[in-house]
C-alpha cells in the first residue's frame, strides 16, 4: 500500500549544455529577461544550478492556499530555454531525418491511433490532444479497432446515462428512496478514492475496465483533494457526482465493517453468492460496496459473485490497487479482454492514456517543465526513488544501490578517469543527458548532480540533472500537491529510460503511461542490508497487482496464481502480487 507523495514548491535543476533566461513578472517588471544562465564550455561537463521553484510555480494558479505559498515577486514566472540553444544538435540532427508529418498522421497522433474520441474542445483540455510525439517516443502498442469501437459505445452510454440525464435522475430516485429494480437501463459503478495519487489512478483505470465489462456507467466522487487534476474524460456528460447525491458521508460509510460491502453481506448470509439464481434485483438494497482494498480482494472474482452483483443498480468501488489484472484470469471475461487487448501487457497503457488527461493547470506545470529543462535533451533518464517509512533504508545504501543499479545496466553517463583524454565529439555534436530525479528527498538529486558537477563523462556530453520538488513526507489530502505529483508522474513518463523503486505506485503509472519496460530498484531485506540484485528489468510494461486473491474461483486449491495462465506472473517487486505479459 502506498500512499503517494505530495510536494513541497521547490524545483531544482542543475544543468549542462543550453543557455536559459527567465521571463516573468519579478517585482512588477516588464517581462524582459530577468536572469541570465549561460552556456557550457563545449570540451566539457559543466553542472550549473538554477534557481529553485520555478518550473512548478504554476501552481499559483488560484488554488486557493497554494498561491499563499509563492512571494508575490514570483507569481507568474516562466522558464524558457532560449530558442538558439533549445535543442542539441544531435537532437536536431535526428529532427531533420524523421518522416514529413501529413493531415492524416498527425490526426493519428493527437488521437492515439482512435484511442481518443476527436469530439471535444481542445481548449478546455490542452493535454488531450497534444501530440504525443512532442513529448514521449512513439508507443510500440496501437490500441486495437475494438478497443476504440468499445469505447465510441460506452461514450454513447455515458452521454445516455450520465449526470443530468433523465435516466440518471430516475436512478438517483429510486437509490433515494432505498429500492433496487429490475431492467435498469442504466446501472453505474461509483469510484471513491483511497490512498495516495498512484493508487487512486491504478484503481480508477480498473474501475473503468469493470464498468466496460459489465456496461455499467463510471462515475466519481471527487472530494477537494482530488478536485482539479483531470479534465472530463467522456465527451458530452461528465464523471464527477453532482452536489445532492444522495449519498455524501463516502468515507463515514464505506470502511471495512460496512454492512453494505459484499463480503459482509456473504458473512452475514444476507446474499447467498452461490445461488444466484435465486437472488432477485427486487430483493437486494439499493446500492452494494465492493471493497477490493488491499488484503480484501478475494471476494468478487467468483463468476457467480459476478452474476449476482450484476442485479445491483448501484455499486460503490473502493480500492487501492490496479485489480484490473484479476479480470483476465476470469473465464467469463477473457474473450472480451482478448479482443480489447490483444497484446495484454499494454492494458493499463491504453486505459491511462484514454482516461486520464491532466487539467489545464496541471498541464501548464508540466508543459513549462518539459520546455525548460528536457525538449531539448537528446535521451531523458528518469530516477525515481520512494524510500517507505515500513523500510527506512539509509541515503548511503539507497544511493549505493542506484549507482550499483547504473552500472549494472549501463543507465547513467559514464564518469571519465581523472586521467583520461578528453574525448572528441563526432562532428561536433555533443550529446545532452537529461536526468529527472523524482524524491521526496534532495539528497539524491544533489549527490547526483554533484558527480556531473566535479567530472567529465567518458562520452565527453553534456549532462543535466533536473528535481522538479521535494517535500520529505506526503500529503495526499492536499490538492496543489497531488498536482505537483500528477505533473512529476507525466513528466516521469516522457524520460526514454525510466527507473522506479519497488512497490511505488507512483512509478507504475508513471513506466504505464510510458509504455516502457522499468528498471525496478529491488527492496532490500532490512535497512542496512543492501539488496542483491540491486535491480532488474521488468518484463512487461503492466503494473502489478500487488494483493491478488489468495484463492481464484475454479482453480484448485493451493493452485500457485501467478501460474493459472501463460501471459500472468509473479511481480518483480512483490512476490504474492501478479501482472500482465503479453
Amino acid at each position: 500500500m502506498e500512499a503517494e507523495r505530495a510536494r513541497a514548491p521547490a524545483h531544482k535543476a542543475a544543468a549542462t549544455g543550453g543557455e536559459f533566461c527567465c521571463v516573468g513578472t519579478w517585482g512588477g517588471g516588464t517581462g524582459k529577461p530577468a536572469r541570465r544562465g549561460w552556456r557550457a564550455p563545449a570540451a566539457e561537463v559543466v553542472v550549473v544550478a538554477l534557481l529553485a521553484t520555478m518550473a512548478l510555480l504554476v501552481l499559483a494558479f488560484g488554488a486557493g492556499g497554494a498561491r499563499g505559498l509563492l512571494p508575490s515577486s514570483l507569481q507568474g514566472v516562466q522558464f524558457v530555454r532560449k530558442p538558439v540553444h533549445a535543442t542539441s544538435p544531435v537532437r536536431a540532427a535526428a529532427d531533420r531525418d524523421k518522416p514529413a508529418s501529413s493531415p492524416r498522421r498527425d490526426q493519428d497522433d493527437r488521437l492515439l491511433g482512435g484511442l481518443l474520441s476527436p469530439a471535444f474542445d481542445e481548449q478546455s483540455c490542452r493535454s488531450r490532444y497534444a501530440s504525443p510525439s512532442l513529448y514521449r517516443r512513439p508507443s510500440r502498442f496501437r490500441p486495437s479497432p475494438y478497443l476504440a469501437a468499445r469505447l465510441r459505445r460506452y461514450e454513447a452510454r455515458h452521454r445516455r446515462c450520465g449526470p443530468g440525464t433523465p435516466l440518471f435522475e430516475e436512478a438517483v430516485e429510486r437509490l433515494r428512496s432505498g429500492r433496487n429494480a429490475a431492467r435498469s437501463e442504466c446501472q453505474y459503478a461509483v469510484w471513491t478514492p483511497f490512498n495516495g495519487l498512484g493508487n487512486r489512478m491504478l484503481a480508477l483505470a480498473s474501475t473503468f475496465l469493470y464498468a466496460l465489462l459489465t456496461d455499467r456507467v463510471l462515475l466519481v466522487h471527487a472530494p477537494q483533494e482530488f478536485d482539479g487534476l483531470f479534465c472530463e474524460p467522456f465527451p458530452g456528460s461528465s464523471w464527477t457526482l453532482p452536489a445532492g447525491f444522495p449519498i455524501a458521508d463516502f468515507d463515514g460509510i464505506f470502511t471495512m465493517l460496512s454492512p453494505t460491502s459484499y463480503k459482509n453481506m456473504k458473512k452475514a448470509g444476507a446474499i447467498n453468492g452461490g445461488d444466484h439464481v435465486n437472488v432477485t434485483a427486487e430483493t437486494l438494497p439499493a446500492y452494494v460496496f465492493l471493497d477490493l482494498i488491499q488484503s480484501y480482494t478475494d471476494a468478487a472474482f467468483c463468476e457467480a459473485d459476478q452474476r449476482v452483483l450484476a442485479k445491483f443498480n448501484w455499486m460503490v468501488v473502493k480500492s487501492d490497487v490496479y485489480f484490473a489484472t484479476a479480470f483476465f484470469l476470469m473465464p467469463a471475461y477473457r474473450r472480451e479482454l482478448a479482443r480489447l487487448f490483444p497484446e495484454k501487457e499494454a492494458a493499463f497503457h491504453h486505459l491511462a492514456r484514454y482516461l486520464f488527461h491532466p487539467s489545464n493547470d496541471v498541464w501548464g506545470i508540466i508543459r513549462q517543465f518539459h520546455e525548460a529543462y528536457l525538449a531539448g535533451a537528446d535521451e531523458r533518464v528518469g530516477l525515481q526513488v520512494r524510500v517507505f517509512p515500513e523500510l527506512p533504508v539509509p541515503f548511503e545504501t539507497m544511493y549505493g544501490q542506484i549507482m550499483r543499479c547504473s552500472e549494472q545496466e549501463g543507465l547513467l553517463p559514464k564518469v571519465a578517469r581523472q586521467d583520461a583524454a578528453a574525448p572528441s565529439p563526432d562532428g561536433g555534436k555533443m550529446k545532452l543527458t537529461s536526468i529527472l530525479v523524482t524524491s521526496l528527498s534532495p539528497e539524491y538529486y544533489e549527490r547526483i548532480r554533484g558527480v556531473y558537477h566535479a567530472n567529465r563523462t567518458e562520452s565527453g556530453g553534456y549532462v543535466a540533472v533536473h528535481q522538479p520538488s521535494h517535500d520529505g513526507a506526503q500529503h495526499t489530502e492536499a490538492r496543489g500537491h497531488n498536482q505537483r505529483a500528477l505533473a512529476e508522474i507525466y513528466l516521469l513518463s516522457f524520460c526514454d529510460r525510466i527507473v522506479t523503486t519497488a512497490v511505488s505506485t507512483f512509478g507504475y503509472v508513471a513506466h504505464g503511461l510510458a509504455g516502457v519496460r522499468p528498471w525496478v530498484l529491488l527492496r532490500a531485506p532490512a535497512p542496512e542490508t543492501p539488496a542483491e540484485p540491486a535491480c532488474v528489468r521488468s518484463l512487461t510494461v503492466e503494473p502489478c497487482m500487488q494483493a491478488a486473491p489468495r484463492q481464484m474461483c475454479g482453480a484448485a486449491k493451493g493452485s500457485d496464481i501467478g501460474a493459472l495462465a501463460s501471459y500472468v506472473r509473479h511481480c518483480e517487486d512483490v512476490h504474492g502480487g501478479v501482472k500482465l505479459f503479453s
